[in-house]
């Protein structure tokens, strides 16, 4: 069942969009709790939450005895060495939460503000949707950061379209800009930013080998719909690992379905005859292992499964799941170090930084079945 919104977002998001549209830029002044609380309707401690939320963003402030304004309306711009960090779906995936933390570590050691928004990371509920992203955006702007950190949309339909307005926004005001995890073109195509990411390509190849090592003949790819142009560069790296060992692919070897769906589970992997599955990420994964215990399949004996990202949950399952781990430490300090010679040296080349993943073998994928480890 999909959760309403809470009011109190509701009302900041609407707050966020008229800041966006320049509403108040005029004076800087925010209407007063009391102005809000009449047009909106609800309560005083329903707007002052609201009003929480956007000072946590960093796009307004409370000035004592005299309102809430934009956050430096009227003041000098600051000169501070300040770096933002866009990550419009940090909340749904444990990898870029990760990131985001090492790039926080490292940005105080370095004596770099990193704004989140004008915050220092401040916690997130939620994914930010696109109107909030292109705030933030202008947000960077105003406050003349030095570089910005941005891991493009993934899971909207109008991806490339906003992808691209927040990057030529950017470019326009001559800000540095560091690709974390994805580009903003779609698999195999390259934009013209540096990029920081995980090897996908490895490491799809890695899982699909190591399945093809113990044994596995007939193996699957398995992804939900509209999913990621990342995990395109997974499929790609299990179908090399296939044709390297000269194995047969099965046209419909590419599955693409809801895996809590225990029918779809049932006649597109149970009854296919496959022997092995190399998922999208951990969360397929684990939700596909779920759906096949009620289909009475066992894994690994009857169904060999590997994962992706090596999630906290890999090991929490009934069967610890085999996974392709994602260097979270090493991409932030890549990125960083990306960023900073980026603002030094603005006429380097575009540069790509493809991290190599790493296998971790749990017992998903059989390796331990005979005693046997690979």
């Amino acid at each position: 069942m999909i959760q309403p919104i809470p009011r109190h977002r509701e009302i900041s998001r609407q707050l966020l969009a008229e800041i966006a549209e320049k509403k108040f830029a005029s004076s800087g002044r925010i209407p007063s709790e009391a102005q809000l609380v009449k047009r909106f309707g609800v309560s005083r401690p329903t707007i002052s939450r609201a009003l929480r939320d956007l000072q946590a963003d960093g796009l307004i402030e409370r000035r004592a005895g005299s309102g809430t304004y934009l956050k430096g309306a009227g003041k000098t711009p600051p000169t501070a060495r300040q770096l933002g960090l866009l990550v419009p779906e940090r909340g749904s995936t444990e990898i870029l939460e990760l990131v985001c933390g090492e790039l926080s570590s490292l940005a105080r050691a370095n004596d770099y503000a990193l704004l989140f928004g004008g915050a220092s990371l401040p916690s997130q509920e939620g994914d930010m949707n696109d109107a909030h992203s292109l705030a933030m955006c202008d947000h960077f702007i105003e406050q003349q950061v030095m570089g910005v950190f941005f891991a493009p949309f993934e899971a909207i339909a109008n991806r490339t379209e906003i992808n691209q307005r927040i990057a030529g926004s950017l470019a326009k005001a001559g800000i540095p800009v560091v690709l974390l995890d994805r580009d903003t073109a779609t698999f195999p195509s390259r934009s013209e930013m540096d990029l920081v990411a995980t090897d996908n390509f490895a490491g799809g190849f890695m899982a699909a080998e190591h399945l093809i090592k113990l044994g596995s003949r007939r193996i699957a790819f398995v992804a939900r719909p509209a999913h990621a142009p990342t995990v395109d560069a997974r499929i790609a790296g299990a179908r090399e690992a296939l044709l390297r060992h000269g194995l047969q692919i099965a046209d419909d070897w590419i599955q693409i379905g809801v895996p809590e769906n225990v029918p779809f589970v049932r006649s597109k992997i149970a009854g296919r005859g496959w022997d092995a599955l190399v998922c999208a990420n951990d969360l397929t994964a684990a939700q596909i292992m779920r759906s096949l215990e009620k289909c009475e399949v066992k894994v690994p004996r009857d169904l060999r499964v590997v994962g992706f990202d090596d999630a906290k949950y890999a090991t929490l399952l009934g069967v610890s799941l085999t996974t392709v781990h994602q260097p979270c430490r090493d991409l932030a300090i890549a990125a960083f170090r990306a960023i900073r010679d980026r603002i030094a040296e603005p006429a380097l080349p575009t540069r790509g930084f493809l991290l190599t993943p790493r296998l971790v073998v749990r017992e998903s994928c059989g390796a331990y079945l005979s005693g046997e480890k690979p």
